[in-house]
């Protein structure tokens, strides 16, 4: 069997998975399952419970072993988590960063890992949290000698994460056999753990919860306005319903930018969690995402798993969450299957709005509209009525008024529909609606991108702040280059003498430069040019947006040219839908700045008209 286990366990992944896996991984399960296992049945360890490949809750993450058992002191079920590494040599870098020669970027240490995989189980898996002690981690280099990754083994050890080698393969034993007891009675005892752990029931446990919210809410320290508190009402009466009368409601925020969609958001994650009330929050976007885990999560790691993708519920317990928070729900898609995703599976596959209504008691979606940027995505309001209505569930809508970015200017906003034509706004000239003595906000056209960048800079002298340049995406988007053995990114954004390069790419690390996710607020972002998605969601002081050739001023209308798009995605939508998807990405970029805009475009005439409408 051990030496036909791999076949097996890829048979099973295009099941349990719905997708295939990599030659990679199954050469791993071929070269580092049969060593592993071996051991533990030379251990006498052989009637443990072992579940391969288990699958973390609400989470794309897989545990390579996870052993299940009893304690042999306590008789209380026992589990150990296993990362298995084929590696034979690593060197530890900075922090908990590890080289391994056959990796062209570093990895996290697998201790860390580990340890990281057993608190996530921990925390999101309430059952265990009440049995403090019962799990436990170790990383197992099968291939590798002690001194072949000396430095790895003075990584910080305790019971969620350890390291053994080969050569200390014996340390490794007795370390199993003091938390898996060796005794072949005890074989029932283990398939009930492992049964126990299989079907319980998943959601942040109470530990994780007292800790968000003091991290959260007592950090954060929100004061909520008008509709803003309408809407953290409306929610936490539908919760408390849902507690007494069992009802679901769905609660729809609808609001512009900067309204304060995401300020309700972590106001509700950091009191529900401290009214120890099942919540996630939930986006479509891997930079707003991470971001909200780097700056929510800042004091206490453990908090950024509370920040979900909306595809992380896609197998979720129906109603197994109290509040589940969708924000920036204009993302949602038509499903939560990708690329890799097999036929069969698609067409069993469910509406990903219907997926987040069934997690939760009571589903929250804030959205703009206006910001849908990429086809598929389709969050709105009636996509949503209409399928929580389906499912029997009351909706509430609360509509957001009021700018909270952009100076708080309402005259920027009626300036920016009417320029952009939406809606039944009319164009108008800034100085028609606005005169400096009264608005705080600063609108400028700039005559070149240098000119914009200037702009910037002379802002952020004077009046301090954070500023970014963004740009529509009509340059190509090269991976990185090396110059002199060192990764720079490659300035593909050329407009006449001026080059710059787009933020980074989410997987390709360069020295020096924040990662995508942290563009727009890390402070080395300036000198790239962002694109909405990195953009979308986030703010700073003084915005610089350049109008590519892909929306332009034609006969006092816009027109959208596809041929002009580098953005694969966009550029495979309808007509129509590109033409709103095109407007809605110079919308989101031109609300990112909270004190002024600067305008630019490519294309002569869309200047002349740019200069007019900022005069």
């Amino acid at each position: 069997m051990a030496d036909r286990l791999h076949t097996v366990l890829e048979e099973q992944a295009r099941i349990q998975f719905e997708s295939g896996v990599g030659r990679a991984e199954v050469r791993s399960w071929q070269n580092s399952l049969p060593a592993f296992l071996t051991d533990v049945v030379e251990a006498g360890l052989g009637h443990v419970e072992v579940l391969l490949e288990h699958k973390l809750p609400h989470s794309p993450k897989r545990v390579d072993v996870i052993l299940c058992g009893t304690h042999p002191r306590h008789g209380t079920p026992s589990y150990v988590l296993v990362e298995l590494k084929q590696w034979s040599r690593a060197e530890l870098l900075d922090g908990d960063l590890v080289q391994v020669p056959q990796y062209a970027e570093p990895v996290l240490h697998p201790v860390e890992q580990v340890r990281r995989y057993c608190e996530y189980l921990i925390d999101s898996t309430p059952s265990l949290a009440e049995q403090p002690g019962s799990v436990h981690g170790l990383a197992y280099l099968h291939n590798a000698l002690e001194s072949g990754v000396w430095g790895l083994t003075r990584y910080e050890m305790d019971d969620h994460g350890r390291l053994f080698t080969m050569d200390t393969r014996t340390r490794m034993t007795d370390r199993l056999k003091s938390l898996l007891d060796p005794d072949p009675a005890t074989r029932d005892a283990a398939g009930r753990a492992a049964e126990d752990l299989l079907n319980a029931r998943h959601g942040p446990s109470k530990p994780l919860l007292e800790l968000a919210a003091r991290e959260i809410q007592v950090r954060e320290q929100f004061v909520l306005i008008d509709e803003q508190q309408v809407a953290y009402s409306s929610v936490m009466q539908a919760v408390e319903r849902a507690r007494t009368n069992r009802t679901q409601t769905v609660v729809i925020v609808l609001g512009g930018p900067g309204s304060g969609k995401s300020v309700i958001a972590l106001s509700l994650l950091g009191e529900l969690a401290r009214l120890n009330r099942r919540v996630f929050h939930a986006t479509g976007s891997s930079a707003f995402t991470n971001t909200m885990r780097k700056v929510a999560g800042k004091g206490a790691p453990r908090v950024r798993s509370m920040f979900k993708y909306f595809n992380d519920f896609m197998d979720a317990e129906p109603r197994g969450l109290d509040v589940l928070i969708c924000d920036e729900a204009h993302r949602v898609r038509e499903t939560s299957v990708n690329r890799y995703t097999k036929a069969e599976a698609r067409q069993r596959a469910r509406r990903q709005v219907t997926e987040l209504i069934d997690a939760a008691s009571v589903p929250v979606f804030l959205l703009d509209e206006h910001q849908v940027v990429r086809p598929g995505e389709m969050g709105s309001e009636q996509e949503i009525a209409d399928a929580a209505l389906a499912l029997g569930c009351k909706v509430e809508i609360v509509h957001l008024a009021g700018q909270y970015r952009c100076g708080g200017s309402e005259f920027f906003d009626a300036w920016g529909a009417g320029l952009l034509d939406i809606g039944r706004r009319p164009a108008t000239a800034w100085s028609d609606i606005v005169t400096r003595d009264d608005e705080d906000f600063v609108v400028r056209a700039a005559s070149t991108p240098a000119e914009v960048e200037d702009w910037l800079l002379a802002q952020q002298a004077r009046f301090g702040g954070t500023a970014r340049v963004a740009a529509g995406y009509c340059w190509k988007w090269s991976d990185p280059t090396t110059v002199n053995d060192t990764k720079v990114l490659v300035p593909d954004v050329q407009i006449g003498e001026w080059r710059r390069p787009w933020n980074a790419k989410a997987d390709k690390r360069v020295p020096g430069v924040p990662e995508s996710h942290y563009w727009a607020s890390d402070e080395r972002g300036f000198g790239q040019v962002g694109c909405v998605y990195t953009a979308q969601g986030f703010e700073y002081d003084w915005a610089g947006v350049i109008f590519g050739p892909d929306f332009v001023r034609r006969d006092d209308r816009w027109v959208a040219r596809r041929e002009c798009s580098h953005d694969p995605a966009v550029k495979k939508a309808k007509n129509a839908n590109f033409h709103d998807l095109i407007r809605n990405t110079y919308k989101v970029l031109l609300t990112r700045g909270m004190r002024g805009v600067c305008v630019y475009s490519t294309d002569p005439e869309t200047q002349e008209y740019l200069e007019k409408m900022a005069a």
